[in-house]
């Protein structure tokens, strides 16, 4: 085997791999019972399987020149991914868009409650002036 064709075989390896993470995590948006359990399939095996295909592209391709256009589309999604996750998983803390007894210690509870009985006094008059 030539280098080409060692490289041709990597590439069609993490296209496939990639391409299989990524199915994962469609399976997982569509099965996991809360936001916050999605949270973790629409994340975790999207950016992997995103990397997975990006270095199937850059290995197919045999050009630095390509290795350099497809680096920032991996960091803009290592950067939004998270922040997203975040404000998704907030939103659905939130609203109510999760299961309690999935949770094994709830620190966000007594923060929002404060958040919440303060929202109310501010609501009525009492707030701080």
């Amino acid at each position: 085997m030539t280098l080409y064709e060692i490289l041709d075989l990597l590439a069609a390896i993490c296209v496939v791999l990639g391409a299989f993470l990524s199915l994962l995590a469609g399976v997982g948006l569509l099965r996991f019972p809360d936001a916050l359990s999605r949270l973790h399939a629409a994340t975790k095996p999207q950016i992997l399987g995103l990397l997975f295909v990006l270095t199937g592209i850059a290995l197919e391709a045999h050009s630095w020149s390509t290795l350099l256009a497809l680096a920032p589309v991996l960091l803009f999604q290592m950067l939004t991914a998270p922040v997203s996750a975040h404000m998704v998983g907030r939103a659905g803390y939130r609203t109510g868009n999760f299961r309690k007894e999935l949770l094994l210690v709830d620190e966000l509870e007594e923060a929002v409650d404060r958040a919440t009985l303060e929202a109310e006094k501010e609501s009525r008059g009492g707030g701080h002036a």
